[in-house]
């Protein structure tokens, strides 16, 4: 392998731009890229027509990203051609692909550099050889090689934090590309999570996310297996850290310890993305998602009986293969049972390598959209109707800045993630204050400051818990096992 040349050097004078696609893990692997390139010496900026390496990292799960990306790619190739020394590059899950790696290969031949997701630690030395000799260059591995720590982050946000805890999965839903885009579940030692998050509570972050695949499978494949609410209880006890959030979790891994953590952990938010994707059994089956409706809803009246503040919300496809109009029907019911706080919902889109992509009883996309119509009524419906049992009460919410909707008033959210304006001094940016709510919208809710101090320990809903602000520590589970 080539010496890499001095960081300062390789970058030096040069500007790069990021585009990110996908979800959290895409967004976090996008600041680890940023900080890779931060100390190569590029300067990142926020225009990709004056940039010197333009970057796209990729997201596989769903169609209308890949013919977004394989657009804004296509248009470059005139840039390319006027300014030759331009490296355009593709990341991330996409490429991961073989099909799709193919096309990119064949329809895209102005693409410089082009790895995947095993192969983020390798940017410097691929981008030497790009400039170096001025030939493509291509590393897409098959299998991950190790979870390799110790990669420089330059993270957007000065408040919140995303945290990785374990990458990849081993459900292999029948819709999902990410256990052959991200391979198998690997955790990340305790150790160096937690010395991480030590770390962000000493630099001023005051919340982090812990990311996952399927986050609360975490530890069951280190020696010995470890819980993923001991984890929780350990980021608990760092200084400086505020607030603890997780995403994303799969119902069958929701343990009486997690639920206990949720309701006791102080630091831990009253909010659970709870995916369902499905109502009807049949369909869940299909999906191999491993669990049954009336599982579902059992879990569900479970953590709100333990937290009935909670703010829970999910995820749903619509118009996967085979779906009937009874078994959308089925889905509609549990949306009016559970009664979600919000959703993310989606149309079946195949995913080449996927088995239901293979299925030959695909819906019509007519019959998809009518359907998807249908659920975003209805759940915005039921938002609403939530948010406005919110006017009244006094909730705790961390300042995040000024509001992007009225730039006069501030922002932030609340334990059980919900957005709220309200006014007030720039100064409060990173503190907990609490906030009356005087009104409510389906996205947003409206309030005014109840007082001049910030929360010294934050309110759960309205009223707070004596559990939490006396600690709650004696409720929690033995986290000693981790070190």
């Amino acid at each position: 392998m080539e010496q890499l040349l001095p960081p300062a050097q390789l970058g030096a004078g040069k500007r790069a731009f990021i585009r990110t696609f996908g979800c959290q893990m895409n967004e976090h692997d996008s600041e680890i890229i940023r900080g890779e390139l931060s100390l190569l010496g590029y300067e990142l900026i926020e225009d990709p027509q004056q940039a010197d390496l333009i970057l796209f990292n990729t997201c596989a799960v769903r169609e209308n990203p890949t013919r977004k990306l394989l657009g804004q790619v296509a248009d470059l190739s005139a840039l390319k051609r006027s300014r030759p020394n331009l490296v355009i590059g593709i990341c991330g899950c996409l490429v991961q692909q073989q099909t799709e790696l193919e096309r990119i290969l064949h329809q895209l031949p102005h693409v410089d550099l082009i790895f995947g997701t095993h192969n983020i630690h390798r940017l410097p030395v691929l981008l030497q050889t790009v400039l170096e000799s001025g030939r493509q260059v291509v590393e897409v591995w098959d299998e991950d090689q190790g979870i390799v720590e110790g990669l420089p982050v330059q993270r957007v946000d000065d408040l919140k934090a995303y945290v990785t805890i374990q990458h990849g999965c081993d459900k292999y839903c029948s819709f999902c590309i990410v256990p052959y885009t991200r391979g198998r579940e690997r955790s990340r030692r305790a150790g160096d999570i937690l010395a991480e998050i030590e770390q962000l509570g000493q630099q001023g972050f005051k919340e982090v996310t812990l990311l996952g695949q399927n986050v609360n499978s975490w530890g069951k494949d280190l020696t010995p297996p470890l819980d993923f609410a001991d984890l929780l209880w350990k980021v608990n006890d760092i200084p400086g850290i505020e607030r603890i959030r997780f995403t994303s979790p799969h119902p069958r891994d929701i343990t009486d310890a997690l639920i206990a953590c949720l309701r006791d952990a102080p630091k831990v938010m009253e909010s659970l993305h709870l995916p369902l994707q499905s109502g009807s059994d049949r369909i869940l089956y299909r999906m191999n998602r491993r669990y049954t409706q009336a599982h579902y809803l059992r879990l569900v009246d479970k953590v709100r009986a333990a937290i009935p503040q909670i703010g829970l919300t999910t995820d749903i496809i619509v118009g996967f293969p085979g779906e009937t109009d009874e078994d959308f029907e089925q889905t509609l019911d549990v949306v009016r049972k559970v009664q979600y706080d919000g959703a993310f919902t989606f149309i079946y889109s195949p995913r080449p390598g996927t088995p239901a992509a293979r299925r030959q009883d695909q819906v019509p996309d007519n019959v998809k959209k009518e359907r998807i119509y249908r659920l975003i009524q209805l759940q915005n419906e039921i938002s609403h109707q939530r948010m406005q049992q919110m006017v009244g009460k006094t909730v705790e919410v961390l300042v995040e800045g000024r509001s992007e909707k009225d730039p006069t008033k501030l922002a932030g959210r609340t334990r059980t993630n919900k957005w709220v304006i309200f006014e007030g001094p720039l100064s409060l940016r990173g503190q907990l204050v609490p906030v009356k709510i005087t009104r409510a919208q389906t996205f947003n809710l409206f309030g005014t400051l109840t007082g001049p101090e910030p929360c010294r320990q934050a309110p759960s809903g309205s009223t707070t818990s004596s559990s939490r602000s006396s600690g709650g520590r004696a409720a929690a589970p033995a986290a000693s096992a981790i070190a």
